[in-house]
């Protein structure tokens, strides 16, 4: 325990110098492994400890950013006004793709919640009059706080970003190891013994789902600020594929390893596509190389070479 809290007081403190070291350009990436790390763990919340796989998760992330991008632009830039309504907006779907969602088990869920988004993109893609469609929404300014300072300098967008990951990873840290978190797990674990020792299983997972939804939100929210144009891509199928190859990569179940794992996604991307657009192509292997090499993710092959040290 120990060591866990001193390497995240050490992570946060290299986070919170990094924007003295890095370039506008490394700044940017780092801004949106932040947003992305977010996004990742809330989708953990779903999969590594309710034991829900979902190919809809953009769903959430997408009506977030959308709701902050068309307020935006077509009624007021107001954050105090736009940036709730979006976690509105995320926690509401949420709530509906639940009810409909939760209804099924194991690859019927799955197919469900990847129906249930396709739906979300359908809309966005065909409704070209309030969505621009394929075009998506260009141009969503930086948010106004009414503060003395402006939020369009890379570092003090920086520092806006990493101020509400901070906040957002604690309160999903707390959630958790709170006793509503331990019985997620031990829905994952068993929902049969769950249900005998009078948990109402139901509840518990549609409560994660409309968590999940929200913070999957909330880094929506963050995105359409940052980078300034939302399009039906960030509904995609592919990008909730991605979000669970984050998961996957960085650990299941470790809340901090998919945060990582989008982090690595997110620098190999901007490699690797430099060279090839065949990026896709090399995200299929990299989730077929650690399906097979290390399927309890980065943070899991540390644990174990951690122990088998102490041993």
């Amino acid at each position: 325990m120990k060591t866990r809290v001193f390497f995240i007081g050490v992570s946060a403190s290299v986070l919170l110098a990094l924007p003295l070291l890095l370039s506008s350009y490394q700044l940017g990436l780092l801004t949106k492994m932040l947003i992305f790390g977010l996004f990742a763990m809330s989708l953990d919340l779903l999969v590594g400890y309710t034991g829900l796989p979902s190919l809809g998760h953009a769903a959430f992330f997408g009506a977030g950013a959308y709701t902050v991008s068309l307020l935006a632009l077509r009624v007021a830039n107001n954050f105090w006004l736009d940036f709730p309504a979006g976690l509105v907006m995320a926690a509401a779907v949420s709530a509906l793709f639940g009810l409909l969602a939760l209804r099924t088990h194991e690859a019927y869920f799955l197919m469900i919640t990847l129906a249930l988004g396709q739906v979300l993109w359908g809309v966005a893609f065909g409704w070209r009059s309030l969505t621009g469609g394929d075009d998506g929404l260009p141009g969503v300014p930086r948010p106004d706080l009414g503060l003395p300072w402006s939020l369009s300098g890379g570092v003090a967008f920086y520092y806006f970003v990493f101020i509400f990951f901070v906040l957002a990873a604690a309160v999903l840290w707390i959630i958790v190891r709170s006793p509503f978190g331990n019985a997620l797990v031990g829905i994952r674990q068993s929902e049969a013994r769950m249900e005998v020792l009078g948990y109402n299983v139901w509840l518990y997972k549609y409560c994660a789902f409309i968590l999940s939804g929200f913070f999957a939100g909330l880094a929506g929210n963050l995105f359409a600020y940052y980078n300034g144009f939302v399009s039906p891509t960030y509904l995609s199928v592919i990008f909730s594929a991605t979000a669970l190859l984050m998961v996957i990569l960085g650990g299941a179940g470790t809340l901090f390893g998919p945060a990582l794992g989008a982090a690595i996604i997110v620098y190999l991307e901007n490699e690797i596509s430099a060279y090839t657009q065949r990026w896709l192509l090399v995200l299929g292997v990299i989730y077929v190389i650690v399906t097979l090499c290390a399927p309890d993710g980065v943070v899991g092959l540390l644990q174990r070479w951690s122990r088998s040290r102490r041993s």
